[in-house]
């Protein structure tokens, strides 16, 4: 029975598509599915039932699944026992990230990564959306913020904070902001998510806690666009430090309200590493890991 079918067969079950796993292998779909179609053949029995919108197991096929997918995940473990003993990381990362926090902070950083290592490839999948690494066959999620998420392994790589901060052009036009409750009275600039676009949290240097309600007419779902839009003085905003360093020390956006700490959900918040659980971390994930700890600075504000 040929092993590349068989990991065929697992990826198509984690990915849920043909399309998918023909992506992920720079392949044709055709391939995949003529790969699937001989196996069922050898087999004497169909792994899948497929209709237009469904590629499901059938019993069979989960029964075999079952068998299948620890050995080839073992098979995969010694494929990459034999990389790391001639001590060169190779294959390809795939990486998911924010779309903000990876044009600002992660891609800047490809370049010497790669000069470093010739072998490995990157697959760099930027999105606002939370990907389910183990399914879409992710290496490690780069997230922000707090975790919820379980049965994965996470580490933190760095501390982050909020900011309140809007142009001098704009403060300038418009009613001094001293308190979190001077908000009120001014035009907001908000992420669509829980929390971001509907009120601020505010504490004091003696913990005081107090939620202050948001309004405004922008709410776009990056931080880089909200960064844009702040400094162009269409309003106040709330955005991560590491996103505004350059900006407030160069002048183009200004800190209000720098007594208070600032959040929307929680004031325990990071930037986090996160891979699947397994008990052999891949070499390429190892060394990816320890350049980020390197290589990403606190941001000074």
């Amino acid at each position: 029975m040929d092993v590349t079918a068989l990991e065929i067969f697992v990826e198509v079950v984690r990915r849920g598509s043909f399309a998918a796993v023909a992506r992920d292998r720079d392949a044709d779909p055709s391939v995949v599915s003529r790969t699937i179609a001989s196996l069922e053949e050898e087999l004497g029995g169909r792994l899948f039932q497929r209709t237009t919108r469904r590629l499901t197991l059938t019993e069979a096929g989960t029964v075999f699944f079952d068998r299948v997918q620890p050995a080839i995940g073992e098979l995969q473990r010694a494929r990459e026992s034999v990389v790391e003993a001639s001590s060169h990381a190779r294959g390809t990362l795939r990486i998911t990230t924010s779309v903000s926090f990876g044009q600002r902070r992660l891609v800047p950083l490809l370049p010497p990564f790669m000069a470093l290592y010739p072998d490995l490839a990157v697959n760099l999948l930027l999105t606002e959306s939370v990907v389910d690494i183990v399914a879409e066959g992710i290496d490690v999620a780069i997230r922000l913020g707090h975790l919820t998420e379980s049965g994965l392994v996470a580490r933190r790589l760095l501390r982050t904070s909020y900011v309140v901060c809007a142009s001098p052009a704009y403060l300038a036009t418009h009613p001094e902001i001293r308190q979190p409750q001077d908000l009120r009275e001014h035009e907001c600039l908000l992420f669509p998510f829980p929390g971001f676009r509907t009120r601020w949290i505010f504490r004091d240097r003696k913990g005081g806690i107090r939620e202050v309600p948001v309004r405004g007419r922008v709410i776009i779902s990056t931080a880089i666009a909200l960064q844009q839009c702040a400094v162009a003085g269409m309003g106040v905003t709330m955005l991560p430090n590491w996103m505004v360093a350059a900006d407030l020390a160069s002048g183009a956006l200004e800190r209000v309200i720098g007594d208070y700490d600032v959040t929307a959900s929680d004031f325990e918040t990071g930037i986090w590493m996160v891979y699947p659980t397994r008990k052999h971390v891949p070499l390429k994930v190892r060394v990816f890991a320890d350049f980020l700890r390197k290589s990403l600075k606190e941001a000074p504000v």
